[in-house]
């Protein structure tokens, strides 16, 4: 039985991109390689908490919605963001905001709750 917090954030961060990225949940399955007559409703399941998919299915659904697998499991909206805008950085632009991110933290306090 899957983890029902860690099961709505993935159903939610899923569902998000999946409309982000204009596909079906048919669509997505097949890109994802599922079956397509399973597709559509294994997609659904997911995207209703319904089931968790395992690790490696997970990963695939991230690669054809073109997100970083972290992404779908974020409980922080503004961490999830962050995600997929420096997923669409190059190498050099990532390590850019990186040297940032890490001179801002010098200058905030260590723990934010998630959101």
């Amino acid at each position: 039985m899957p983890d029902t917090h860690t099961s709505s954030v993935f159903a939610k961060r899923l569902k998000q991109a999946r409309l982000r990225s204009g596909l079906t949940q048919e669509q997505l399955g097949v890109l994802a390689g599922i079956d397509e007559f399973s597709a559509s409703a294994r997609i659904n399941q997911y995207e209703r908490g319904k089931h968790l998919p395992h690790v490696l299915t997970g990963q695939r659904l991230a690669r054809a919605l073109h997100v970083p697998t972290s992404f779908l499991y974020e409980e922080d909206d503004l961490l999830a963001a962050l995600l997929t805008v420096s997923a669409r950085l190059t190498r050099e632009k990532t390590k850019t905001l990186l040297a940032k991110a890490e001179t801002l933290a010098q200058f905030s306090p260590p723990s934010r709750k998630p959101k």
